[in-house]
């Protein structure tokens, strides 16, 4: 049996939870220093939303071990996807809850 891929899949109307190695190294003012992570992405990314699909990203920076670390916070490459993309990107900055923002 051949493995799926994206482009084997109608994504027309549907959700799309889609897990991404966003994990970009950074400076020490926590500005992205390569973006190639996030630039690799963006065929799939693009893919699904051109596709008609409602695309939910995740990923994580470092491993903060339980603790919130502002220096890990993905804030700089959801702000980077957005430039990427042309459109902006909602930024949930935790899994439960309500809160977000958009970049």
């Amino acid at each position: 049996m051949a493995k799926k891929t994206v482009a084997d899949i109608d994504v027309q109307g549907k959700k799309v939870l889609m897990r991404c190695d966003f994990n970009v190294p950074l400076d020490e003012n926590c500005n992205i220093t390569s973006d190639d992570r996030i630039v690799k992405a963006l065929p799939t990314i693009n893919r699904i939303l051109k596709g008609g699909g409602a695309l939910i990203l995740m990923s994580h920076l470092g491993r903060p071990k339980g603790q919130r670390n502002e220096k890990l916070s993905l804030t700089p490459v959801a702000k980077r996807l957005s430039e990427l993309l042309g459109r902006a990107v909602a930024f949930v900055d935790d899994c439960i809850g309500d809160r977000k923002s958009v970049v």
